[in-house]
């Protein structure tokens, strides 16, 4: 019988601390969405929560320095510093103009510390002006015999 109470206990442990490590890895891959507008309004623990923030990047703000990258997100008609220090290479349509979702949390001088950064540029996925959008016919024709 001791055995028995012992193995039961171990497995007891063992399953407080899986389900502690589950809790605890969920808050942590927490993430919120908010506009640059909302952000500028959070206080206190919502502030230092992490989030993403979505905009547009601003022409001629994208500067890569040693070790990051510092841009400007714009929307709703506010502004907010990015500086980028992940390990991951910034996509290619990271450009100015290229609407960006960038995750993170803001520091404590106002820039937005971002640890990823998605992009994409919509008018390189558009169809070209004027197209119909059909394939183009196919320059080989088979011949029935």
């Amino acid at each position: 019988m001791k055995k028995q109470v012992k193995f039961g206990i171990g497995i007891g442990v063992i399953v407080v601390a899986l389900g502690f490590l589950a809790w605890l890895g969920y808050g942590e891959s927490k993430t919120y969405y908010h506009t640059i507008a909302e952000l500028q309004t959070l206080s206190g623990s919502a502030r230092s929560q992490r989030m993403r923030i979505g905009g547009t990047v601003g022409v001629g703000s994208i500067r890569r320095l040693s070790g990051r990258v510092d841009f400007v997100l714009e929307g709703e008609g506010k502004s907010l510093p990015v500086t980028y220090i992940g390990s991951d290479p910034l996509p290619d349509t990271f450009v100015d103009k290229s609407q960006a979702l960038v995750e993170g949390k803001p520091g404590s001088d106002g820039r937005f510390i971002a640890e990823h950064v998605q992009a994409k540029c919509a008018s390189k996925y558009e169809a070209a002006p004027g197209g119909t959008g059909e394939a183009a016919p196919s320059s080989t024709q088979r011949s029935s015999m």
